[in-house]
């Protein structure tokens, strides 16, 4: 695999990491670097982490990853996103909306880290049916990557938020419910 191919294949997996990102940021009073940096390491960790869990677990459980994948992150996507719905249009006592879409606790990280890089896991069984894929480069690259995109989601993210703060959660919500349908319809073979 050429660096041109890699390149564009990390690109491409921290799509929707970046995506997500964006919505953490969305539903941000203020974006901080930390908050940046959490979600570019959850997710560039994760990014990297399946591929080569892939890559090693090779052809052994191929047909059952390909079997679920698409239908694990649709139901994920599409739980956080729905609960993100709920919470933006839901109101506290004081006329505000919660933040519960900004949430950055370990288990919604982990949940969100997950849905988002499990195509990832294919891609890894992919790169060791190729034969000839340096799988330490091509992990180091997408986890860079992903890491470098995620960190500015949160901050593009937040700043539409705060200029759309009432509507900011609930945008956040469809996007990621709609994330969750685009990959369930691409890999049903209906997209692309």
């Amino acid at each position: 695999m050429t660096f041109l191919e890699l390149l564009l294949l990390s690109v491409g997996l921290s799509m929707d990491a970046f995506a997500v990102s964006i919505c953490k940021g969305l539903a941000m009073r203020r974006a901080t670097l930390r908050a940046g940096m959490t979600c570019g390491i959850w997710f560039g960790g994760f990014q990297a982490l399946m591929p080569l869990i892939g890559f090693y677990l090779g052809m052994l459980f191929a047909d059952l990853i390909q079997a679920i994948d698409h239908w694990v992150a649709f139901i994920l996507l599409g739980l956080i996103g729905a609960n993100m719905l709920k919470e933006g249009f839901s109101q506290k006592s004081d006329g505000e909306t919660d933040s519960k879409g900004a949430d950055m606790s370990m288990k919604t990280m982990f949940l969100l880290a997950i849905a988002t890089s499990i195509d990832a896991l294919a891609v890894g069984i992919s790169l060791a049916m190729a034969g000839n894929v340096d799988i330490w480069t091509a992990i180091a690259m997408i986890g860079i990557f992903t890491c470098f995109f995620c960190t500015a989601g949160v901050k593009i993210g937040n700043v539409f938020g705060n200029r759309f703060e009432d509507s900011a959660q609930i945008a956040g919500g469809i996007i990621l419910i709609l994330l969750g349908v685009k990959i369930l319809l691409e890999h049903l073979g209906y997209l692309g």
